[in-house]
């Protein structure tokens, strides 16, 4: 879906968000856009910057979107002239510009959203420029550490942890919850003032925070175009540690069954009672191809499937999609096994209200994140579940987390290794 002549209006807030008063006359067709972008998206909370890098190469253009050395990648990039798309098509998301003069680039980000509302931000670049905030004072403090927060929103609070890396200015580094994390942030310290953001298609995230007496931050979260919660952070002590996310899912089935029968790709129903499953290990994947994090463990669940499955292992992954619209959920899963080479079963499941998705998985207490991982010995009966996922941007944590997920998975195949040589 691309935008209508609205669009126009989107460009002329990013004029006056970016303090311009007039417009440059349109870039010539044609014009060359490699190079380094300072990219910013209009949140609620004030700018919101990223990292826009543009290539030309044998097959076309390319970009990327990069935050603290990540670098996500936009599925395509098309020029029709003065107008160009970036295009995160795993994620149902685009932003469509067009060039003004040379150097600048004004338009509009869209995405999908749970619902089938779309999430729309204003956006503009600027060429050549890689800072991104701007610093009009030198840091006042070193934010470097480990940080203990906890966050408020309309549904209550919840607890995070902030780890962050401090070099001069720059701050880099992420914040993690019980059910996940806010992937690679990046940001400045201005006097008592920090910032942090990230893009990478699906998530646009910005953290605006002080520094209070006390050495404590306070501050406002703002996501995408509605989402806003405030925060507040203190050095963390040795003693503080976020809930266990394999004990946060219970089972209510006294005999720790865990069953499912939902719909294929084409419309055919596949159950847990299917012959193809009998006598053998299985992995859920409870995810959302809107999920960042989904995506994040995307890559090793391909690997697992590939790696186990010679010893028995059979991976099911239950899709919980932002439409309900059949069709589209299934294409949205298509675009998600092609780019993670993810040949296994995928089922759609149902959409991504987590009461909703509860209700479809009657065996769990309840679904408190995408992805939850669910572990099954060979009589299908629960061993493990994991809910959320503590993706690359948090290092030691992500390395950690990898190593006891292996050790399931070769404690449920060892058996059955033995059992299939015979």
């Amino acid at each position: 879906m691309l935008y209508t002549p609205r669009f126009l209006l989107a460009a002329l807030i990013t004029t006056v968000v970016s303090g311009c008063q007039t417009a440059e006359p349109p870039g010539p067709e044609g014009a060359q856009l490699e190079g380094v972008w300072r990219a910013v998206l209009a949140s609620p909370g004030g700018e919101l910057p990223f990292t826009l890098t543009v290539e030309d190469g044998p097959e076309g253009l390319t970009a990327h979107a990069l935050s603290a050395g990540e670098e996500e990648p936009f599925s395509a990039v098309r020029q029709e002239g003065e107008r160009v798309i970036f295009e995160v098509s795993w994620y149902d998301s685009e932003i469509e510009t067009r060039l003004v003069g040379a150097d600048r680039l004004e338009g509009g980000w869209r995405k999908t959203g749970a619902g089938g509302e779309d999430s729309r931000l204003a956006f503009f670049a600027e060429r050549g420029s890689e800072v991104r905030f701007a610093s009009r004072e030198p840091a006042g403090f070193d934010v470097s550490g480990e940080w203990t927060a906890e966050f408020v929103d309309e549904d209550g609070t919840f607890p995070a942890r902030a780890e962050l890396a401090q070099s001069g200015d720059r701050v880099t580094g992420t914040i993690l919850t019980a059910t996940g994390d806010y992937r690679f942030l990046e940001g400045r310290v201005e006097g008592q003032r920090l910032r942090l953001s990230t893009f990478d298609g699906a998530h646009a995230f910005l953290f605006d925070a002080t520094l209070g007496g006390g050495e404590v931050l306070t501050g406002d979260f703002w996501s995408r175009d509605k989402y806003h919660a405030t925060w507040t952070a203190r050095r963390a002590s040795p003693e503080d540690a976020l809930p266990d996310p394999f004990a946060e899912v219970g089972l209510t089935d006294p005999d720790r069954r865990f069953r499912f029968s939902f719909p294929d790709l084409e419309g055919e129903i596949v159950s847990i009672d299917d012959e193809r499953f009998a006598g053998k290990p299985v992995l859920v994947d409870i995810f959302g191809t809107w999920c960042p994090n989904c995506n994040d463990a995307a890559p090793l669940i391909a690997q697992w499937a590939e790696e186990y499955g010679p010893k028995g292992l059979e991976v099911v992954g239950l899709a919980y999609e932002y439409t309900g619209d059949a069709e589209r959920d299934a294409e949205m899963v298509r675009r998600y096994v092609e780019r993670h080479d993810a040949h296994y079963v995928h089922l759609l499941a149902g959409t991504s209200d987590k009461a909703q998705a509860s209700e479809t998985l009657p065996d769990l207490t309840e679904i408190l994140a995408f992805p939850t991982l669910v572990f099954l010995d060979r009589e299908h009966r629960v061993v493990r579940v994991y809910s959320g996922f503590a993706g690359p941007g948090t290092g030691e944590h992500f390395d950690l987390l990898r190593e006891q997920l292996v050790e399931i998975l070769q404690e449920l195949t060892a058996d059955s290794a033995a059992t299939a040589a015979l």
